[in-house]
């Protein structure tokens, strides 16, 4: 959620970057019912002030005996308390509208994101080489079809379209990377481990970001008024909500796994087919919280963890920041890494890096006290995949590939799973 304050003091500077997203986006409906608050709340107070001076007032005539002026302002004070009434109920409802104005704002662009479409962002690095073969390389869903890794059409007469079931070395394969991924991040890196629900309440997705706005995107259970996980991060941007912790606590970094599910209505082509886009998947997710100081500096450290899962994998991949319109609605910027798919010929995202600074830490009122004194203030919030498998698991088949329709296994998995090749 954006600071009120910040809108109020400069709404034109505000709404100038707010549009860099979306030139459609408008502040005046915030402006007004701010306005309206603010006038409201001084009437109320006004008649509150005046209520407290008549009860001195009434106790003084009483003491006095003067009962007919006594009774005059009780009967004044009788009106003014219907009018007090009425402004509150106006209070309250306006109150409301303007924080559904509010939880419908995204982010604000950092100053380093560019102004631009989906279609520009900007490649800041290339690690490795697309590798290169002497025929056609095919698609993962090919590959593990004839390799007995993938089960599309059981999985269909389970759930329906885009639910995919790891069957054999497929499902081996799955839990190894999963694994192996928590275990790097936790010992290498020094995250903190974390198995949480799957399952959240309405607030969480508020705090999060993805409601109000993204409702229709997620899976809904209303008997209980819960939603499923569409990423961690939905998850654990909640783990502290309403605390103040301390600053020597900073950073605190988490790393989770969890099943994600995501309705992503519509229809899509060829290029989407397989692990590409689907209805669930597995992913592991790293999430920070950090001082407004450290956060880009935690951004940078972020992707560089995820990184490193790619290049002990061996995988071609680059790395590109994302324009201001194509930003999640809660992030202030973000790092994409994405991985080469030879058999669709093309990069797809496996990590999305964020930094949300306060947004998030505003809708979860999450603070930290400075250490030199102070009021307590917003942390930053981070997540990032570190990483989700779909695509990784379209990756290592696809980048390793044999003639003969054989799949050669990365070193570490080949040790997990004790075995070099998948034939």
């Amino acid at each position: 959620m954006l600071d009120l304050r910040q809108i109020r003091s400069d709404p034109e500077g505000i709404l100038q970057r707010l549009r860099r997203r979306n030139p459609a986006l408008d502040l005046s409906r915030v402006l007004a019912l701010d306005e309206e608050r603010r006038e409201l709340q001084r009437e109320v107070d006004e008649i509150r002030r005046q209520q407290n001076e008549a009860s001195d007032r009434i106790a003084a005539l009483s003491r006095a005996g003067d009962t007919a002026e006594r009774e005059k302002i009780i009967a004044e004070m009788k009106v003014l308390a219907e009018k007090r009434k009425k402004l509150e109920e106006r209070l309250a409802q306006v109150e409301r509208e303007l924080e559904q104005e509010l939880l419908s704002l995204p982010n604000i662009p950092h100053d380093s994101v560019p102004t631009g479409t989906k279609e520009e962002k900007v490649v800041l690095r290339v690690w490795g080489e697309p590798p290169r073969f002497d025929f056609p390389p095919k698609h993962h869903m090919a590959l593990a079809q004839s390799l007995g890794l993938l089960d599309f059409e059981r999985a269909a007469k389970i759930a329906g379209s885009r639910f995919p079931m790891y069957v054999g070395e497929g499902a081996r394969l799955e839990f190894a990377l999963l694994r192996w991924m928590l275990e790097l991040h936790v010992r290498e890196h020094g995250y903190i481990p974390v198995l949480p629900p799957i399952l959240a309440n309405r607030r969480s997705f508020l705090v999060s970001g993805q409601l109000p706005k993204f409702a229709e995107e997620l899976y809904y259970c209303p008997a209980d008024d819960l939603f499923l996980n569409p990423t961690a991060e939905s998850l654990l941007a909640n783990l502290h909500n309403d605390e103040i912790l301390e600053e020597d606590q900073l950073p605190l970094r988490y790393v989770a796994y969890t099943p994600c599910f995501r309705r992503e209505a519509g229809s899509y082509g060829e290029e989407q087919r397989g692990l590409i886009r689907v209805h669930q998947f597995n992913k592991i997710e790293l999430f920070w919280y950090t001082t407004p100081e450290t956060s880009y500096q935690a951004l940078g450290d972020l992707v560089s963890h995820a990184e490193k899962i790619l290049q002990l994998l061996g995988l071609h991949y680059r790395v590109t920041l994302l324009p201001a319109s194509d930003l999640a609605f809660q992030s202030a910027k973000t790092i994409d890494i994405e991985v080469w798919l030879p058999g669709q010929g093309g990069y797809y995202e496996v990590s999305s890096c964020s930094n949300c600074e306060d947004f998030q830490a505003r809708r979860g009122n999450i603070r930290y006290r400075p250490k030199d004194g102070g009021k307590p203030r917003y942390v930053h919030t981070l997540n990032g995949s570190g990483l989700a498998t779909s695509r990784l698991f379209a990756a290592i088949l696809e980048q390793n590939q044999r003639r003969d329709g054989t799949v050669v296994l990365p070193k570490v998995l080949a040790e997990l799973l004790d075995r070099e090749v998948l034939a």
